[in-house]
């Protein structure tokens, strides 16, 4: 087993092992119950309640696994966090990072309040990207993911977007909810020049593999038509 399927299959059993707590799915994981999934390098969940979270960390620590950090200026997201890692076979790590009763967008400082999170998730199937394995566990709803992706705009986000936004139910309301928190015609306006710029298919093909190109320029339809 290569390091790929090695930190994602340690994903999946920790997340196996957690399942019965309360929490939901959200980042690069989440982008997978809905598109051609992606290797995520860690697992992100929020959690709203004092006793889930305690539950979820004596897991954790029942699997060798350590607190890390809590606050780093490359993560998209602050405010209450937490970060276990752990070292898998030839010194490589795996990480769960757990957002605690809300997340907030680290360049908008934008929030996102937990039972925000939980009222647009439900029940779906995550599947591996380099593992041929599926589970059932509670995942941010399409259109809040894309919501909360839209906010934080890094070209990691703008990727899972323009893999997302055909699949939307309801691009008003992502607007609208966007809206709300920070400048709508900013955030288009960014992912537009994006996917514009010459490097951003290969870019794209590098995470999700080869896009046929009727199917690339489906999704880029869909992201001229925001308005």
């Amino acid at each position: 087993m290569d390091q790929l399927q090695l930190r994602e299959r340690e994903i999946f059993n920790i997340l196996k092992v957690i399942k019965k707590c309360e929490f939901v799915v959200i980042g690069g994981y989440a982008v997978n119950a809905y598109a051609l999934p992606r290797f995520s390098i860690d697992c992100d969940i929020v959690v709203k309640k004092q006793r889930e979270l305690d539950k979820i960390i004596k897991e954790l620590l029942k699997l060798n696994y350590k607190e890390t950090i809590k606050e780093n200026n490359d993560l998209p997201y602050h405010g209450k966090f937490y970060r276990y890692g752990k070292t898998l076979e030839n010194n490589f790590k795996v990480s769960m990072d757990i957002l605690f009763n809300k997340v907030l967008d680290r360049q908008t400082n934008a929030t996102f309040e937990s039972e925000w999170i939980i009222n647009n998730s439900s029940m779906k199937i995550l599947k591996g990207k380099t593992i041929n394995e599926e589970l059932k566990i509670r995942i941010i709803n399409i259109d809040a993911l894309i919501t909360m992706k839209m906010i934080s705009c890094r070209n990691t986000d703008i990727r899972d977007i323009f893999m997302l936004i055909p699949k939307a139910e309801s691009i008003e309301w992502i607007k609208e909810e966007v809206s709300n928190r920070y400048l709508l015609k900013d955030r288009i306006e960014k992912i537009k020049e994006t996917i514009n710029s010459k490097q951003f298919k290969d870019n794209l093909q590098g995470v999700h593999g080869y896009i046929e190109q009727k199917i690339f320029d489906k999704h880029k339809k869909a992201i001229e038509e925001l308005k």
